[in-house]
């Protein structure tokens, strides 16, 4: 090997050590109420999508929210199909970094709620580029640059009970002002 070669190896070997290490993906994912927390095992999650067999707390808690283990793991591995660059777009407009700023509220890093922006526009373009193009719960998982995915359960609760204030306003809107003009 030429000198030239020897340094450009050199080179090239000290810039990859300076490289941050790969992300890593969830390992867990941590409910979280206050001082309460809970964590289900991410490969629980992916056994469930899998196989349609609960195991462990994940199972426990399957079982206490009278839910169907084949229903969960449809869930799991419902998938989208997303534009790869439209949709990295749209999550660095301001309207999509609004969506994610909500999410991020229930959604974030465990150990760094802060960076819940970030890890969740890379979870989303990084598991629409390894599921070339689409994207379920399970790959959004194996895409989310951290180890620990927490869910806040008071934000969660929120987001629900807003949901279903809205879906409620709907529907009556709809039944009673538009129910003559629907077919």
């Amino acid at each position: 090997m030429g000198r030239l070669q020897s340094v450009a190896a050199l080179g090239l070997g000290s810039l990859l050590s300076l490289a941050p290490a790969a992300a890593s993906a969830a390992t867990e994912v941590v409910f979280v109420s206050g001082a309460f927390r809970r964590s289900i095992p991410v490969s629980d999650l992916e056994h469930l999508a899998a196989t349609g067999q609960a195991r462990g707390l994940l199972g426990d808690l399957i079982r206490f929210g009278r839910q169907k283990p084949a229903t969960v793991a449809q869930l799991l591995n419902l998938s989208i199909s997303l534009p790869l660059v439209p949709t990295s777009r749209f999550l660095n407009s301001t309207p999509g970094t609004a969506i994610l700023q909500r999410v991020g509220r229930i959604l974030f890093p465990l150990k760094a709620p802060g960076e819940a922006l970030p890890a969740l526009r890379a979870a989303t373009i990084n598991g629409l580029v390894s599921g070339n193009g689409q994207i379920s719960p399970v790959g959004f998982l194996r895409a989310y640059p951290n180890n620990d995915l927490a869910v806040s359960l008071p934000a969660l609760q929120a987001a629900v009970n807003q949901v279903e204030a809205m879906s409620g306003l709907v529907k009556g809107f709809l039944d009673t002002d538009l129910k003559p003009n629907v077919k």
